[in-house]
């Protein structure tokens, strides 16, 4: 990464990254330390007055010997999450880019492994999904696998954690949802005491899903990499996918396994958009 990313005494230089559209303001703090706090976050997120973006992701210096460097991530709201899968794409490639064809972020949701994939694609393994109640979590003992949950038309959804809640509901057409109305009420349901993400999705064709999402804290995004990946893990549980699957998002195409290690491997594109800097 170029020397200059730490910035000087009077700015703080950052990056505009996406991917698939799912867009962040990246900042590297290895050797500048930067107070992340949720007022400023929320400033530099809007978009009519600040650099715009769903997610604030911070490269800090890491933890653990094991990993390449340390990855926080706060979705506009200014509050701090667990798991990000087209933001850990995004930090990959910002450390490959130093030099590396590997790489391992350290997150809250744990060390994720990183490579190159074909063309400019980058490939994470997104770690374990968690499918049991106490995992998701939800406020009570329910099967995740047809959760006894109704929100207007929709109903038995599906629930898997990766790394971060998602409630997945299988519908004939994603693309009739309403997602302003519908997302917040199931965001916000008491049965989610952390919240959750929310997706609808229907299948497209074989080995192939086509989403889309109401993200918690952030809203309607164009993509989302852990929703993606919970989508194709409930796909799988519930016999609709059986394989390598494809997941077609209003940003783009992701490529989704779910290996038998339980690991599930998300593959896809990044982009810089621009750098840039404000003053401290």
């Amino acid at each position: 990464m170029p020397a200059h990313i730490s910035g000087a005494m009077t700015q703080r230089c950052f990056y505009k990254m996406h991917g698939l559209g799912n867009d962040f303001v990246v900042v590297d703090a290895r050797a500048e330390l930067f107070e992340a706090d949720s007022e400023r976050i929320r400033a530099i997120a809007d978009r009519r007055t600040g650099v715009g973006c769903d997610q604030f992701i911070v490269i800090t210096p890491p933890q653990h010997k094991a990993a390449s460097a340390g990855m926080r991530i706060f979705n506009a709201d200014g509050g701090e999450v667990e798991a990000c899968g087209n933001a850990a794409r995004c930090i990959a490639r910002l450390l490959m880019d130093e030099g590396r064809d590997q790489v391992r972020i350290e997150s809250p949701a744990g060390i994720l492994v990183a490579r190159r994939a074909n063309g400019e694609k980058v490939t994470v393994d997104m770690g374990p999904a968690g499918v049991d109640w106490v995992d998701i979590p939800l406020a009570e003992a329910q099967d995740t696998l047809h959760l006894d949950l109704e929100i207007g038309p929709y109903r038995d959804p599906c629930a898997v954690n990766m790394g971060n809640p998602h409630c997945v509901f299988f519908v004939d057409d994603a693309e009739a949802v309403d997602l302003a109305h519908w997302g917040p009420q199931v965001e916000h349901h008491p049965l989610f005491p952390q919240r959750t993400n929310v997706e609808f999705v229907h299948l497209a064709g074989p080995n192939h899903l086509r989403m889309r999402v109401w993200e918690r804290g952030v809203g309607i995004t164009r993509a989302c990499g852990t929703g993606a990946c919970a989508s194709v893990v409930a796909a799988r549980r519930r016999y609709l996918v059986d394989g390598p699957t494809r997941v077609t998002l209003d940003g783009g195409e992701l490529e989704i396994d779910w290996i038998t290690t339980g690991h599930v491997l998300m593959t896809g594109p990044t982009a810089l958009s621009f750098r840039g800097e404000w003053p401290l």
